[in-house]
């Protein structure tokens, strides 16, 4: 490894079991975080489109040319075979560590049709077709009600699964239970799960905005910087749990907001998927890559935010949600919103690919 290349996050992916993905396809960033340690990558409908934007022109041609070779084609069908050849693109830059890494690693997770949440049949074929598009992708399927039994038939079918839209405890445990279930199944039916790394996302820094949220809306006084704490509790809390039980997902910590999104989660068998420009900012602070993860949040934050927050004390608990919950939990409807918008103005954007305004 180059020494230029030297950096926290390239000491803790070489020092500890924690690993760390480039939170994006971009061919650029890709390159950057592979460079320096990264092992994965993702991608959903906000990422694919803000990578369009920074790097139109990488693909730019490939968009006139699926629209001429396919005069039948709506801009639903161009955009999913678009979302599907960046992907692809993105695994191909993965698949060093891949194989590398004997198919534990090296994967890029592609994100099936935010608008399917409520439809388990739909996620599940959508999610099949997407792991025979290459060796090394991983299926991003959302917790919600539907989702979760998408999970579980998906993971029978061999399709290692990154569970998404998940902030909770609760989601974490039955994404957890319904991987178990999956592999179970699969290794019943006699096929192989020795290199089956299915993960669980929490989207740490969605519930601290939605704490943020109520903090406004409900009129709640905490002191600054609590509500910053609730998704690295719950992180925590589901960590400890998933050792405990022995599940063999892994989870996996995203939408970073502040520092402490990394440097308290460090150490263990963790993944973090982190923008680029966080890992600029990480690699350039000089924080000190220690033992974090067993580190107690300070009592008295976990204290308060239980005390003041209804919706704290549904994400921490075991319990506090149902699975019928999952899907109008806030900030899993603000996050399903955020995606499906992203995924019309993707749509918006091949529609201006194949029917140009003429103002």
């Amino acid at each position: 490894m180059n020494q230029n290349y030297n950096g926290p996050l390239h000491e803790m992916a070489a020092t500890t079991p924690t690993d760390y993905w480039n939170d994006s396809c971009s061919v650029e960033e890709l390159n950057y975080a592979i460079a320096r340690g990264a092992t994965g990558a993702t991608t959903n409908p906000s990422i694919v489109l803000n990578v369009l934007k920074k790097e139109m022109h990488l693909w730019r041609e490939r968009i006139f040319e699926l629209i001429r070779e396919h005069p039948t084609w709506a801009e639903e069908d161009v955009a999913w075979r678009l979302i599907e050849e960046m992907a692809v693109h993105g695994a191909k830059l993965l698949l060093p560590v891949f194989e590398r890494e004997q198919g534990l690693k090296g994967r890029l997770s592609i994100q099936t049709n935010p608008t399917f949440y409520r439809n388990a049949e739909a996620i599940t074929a959508q999610a099949l077709h997407f792991h025979g598009l290459a060796p090394n992708l991983q299926v991003k399927i959302p917790v919600t009600e539907a989702g979760l039994s998408a999970i579980e038939e998906a993971t029978f079918h061999g399709v290692n699964i990154n569970a998404t839209v998940s902030f909770t405890v609760p989601q974490a445990l039955a994404v957890a239970e319904a991987v178990e279930r999956g592999l179970n199944r699969r290794a019943a039916a006699g096929n192989d799960v020795t290199t089956m790394r299915p993960v669980c996302t929490l989207m740490i820094g969605r519930l601290d905005d939605w704490l943020h949220v109520l903090e406004k809306h409900d009129g709640i006084l905490v002191p600054p910087g609590y509500p910053d704490w609730a998704g690295i509790a719950c992180f925590k809390k589901a960590y400890a749990l998933y050792q405990e039980r022995g599940y063999r997902a892994r989870l996996l910590a995203a939408a970073y907001r502040h520092q402490l999104h990394w440097s308290e989660l460090i150490g263990g068998d963790i993944v973090h998927s982190i923008p680029c420009e966080w890992q600029r900012k990480y690699n350039a602070s000089g924080i000190p890559v220690r033992m974090s993860y067993k580190d107690p949040v300070p009592p008295e934050v976990v204290t308060t935010l239980y005390a003041s927050f209804a919706d704290f004390r549904r994400a921490y608990e075991s319990e506090g949600l149902s699975p019928a919950e999952f899907d109008s939990f806030g900030a899993t409807v603000r996050t399903l919103r955020s995606f499906i918008g992203a995924y019309r103005d993707l749509l918006a954007l091949v529609r201006d690919f194949m029917l140009p305004n003429p103002d």
